[in-house]
């Protein structure tokens, strides 16, 4: 096993300081980068896991808090274990911080971090991938789009509102993409129903990008996060062959 070295760093952007966690190996060789999204729960211990998890494997991994103009993480309270009681009284605090967080200032965002990685002794040069969690998929598409000169790979696992009627769907930058993207779905997942798992496949399939969208049979929405109830251990074993499969891939 990878000697991994965890650090909090903090990001400069156009409008403030974005506080965020580093992982890669502790032999000092620089490694591909991975940009890690992060779920509506925010940066935590159990992010901070999956991204030890990705360095063990050979990877230098950012965790950015996403939501940093509301404070940095955690920007919510939140039980060390977030069962289905716990949900309705959280999402009241989450749910305005999330909408507050346009598509053009998460990819002013996301800029700000592809450069900040860029200049990190840690991450080997070139292009980096991504890979992004519930909300955090939908920002995983959108800069592998906005950003396709700096994004080589990029998946999402359990995500929603992928492809909508909005004039913003994060689908509809499909045809500026040029890394491969996988996506992992949960099984009758609400917020991403059927009709927008096949809007989104047939606008990659029609811009010509290398894609696999999978449905996870019995996976819930959150399947990956074991520090809640959605948790679903075949799922979250699935989505990490997945990803390390695209990662092995592509780097």
């Amino acid at each position: 096993m990878t000697s991994v070295q965890g650090t909090a760093v903090d990001i400069p952007t156009e409008d403030g300081v974005a506080d965020a966690y580093l992982a890669h190996p502790g032999d000092g060789v620089p490694r591909p980068a991975v940009l890690l999204f992060q779920d509506a729960f925010g940066l935590r211990p159990q992010l901070r896991s999956m991204a030890d998890r990705l360095a063990e494997a050979g990877y230098t991994v950012l965790v950015p808090n996403v939501f940093y103009r509301h404070g940095r993480a955690p920007v919510f309270e939140l039980p060390d274990f977030i069962d289905t009681d716990a949900r309705p009284e959280i999402f009241e605090n989450i749910v305005p911080v999330m909408r507050a967080l346009t598509p053009e200032l998460a990819m002013r965002d996301a800029g700000a971090y592809l450069r900040w990685l860029a200049d990190r002794p840690e991450a080997a040069p070139g292009p980096v991938a991504l890979t992004g969690y519930c909300m955090g998929a939908r920002l995983s598409l959108l800069t592998a789009g906005t950003y396709p000169d700096r994004v080589a790979a990029a998946a999402g696992f359990h995500g929603g509102r992928l492809a909508t009627d909005a004039p913003d769907s994060p689908h509809l930058v499909a045809g500026r993409i040029t890394a491969e993207l996988y996506f992992g779905h949960a099984d009758g997942d609400p917020s991403l129903p059927p009709q927008q798992i096949e809007r989104l496949s047939k606008a990659l399939g029609e811009a010509g990008v290398q894609h696999r969208c999978e449905v996870y049979d019995g996976a819930p929405h959150g399947f990956t996060q074991a520090d809640t109830a959605s948790y679903h251990r075949e799922g979250d074993e699935r989505h990490w062959a997945a990803l390390l499969d695209l990662l092995k891939r592509t780097f």
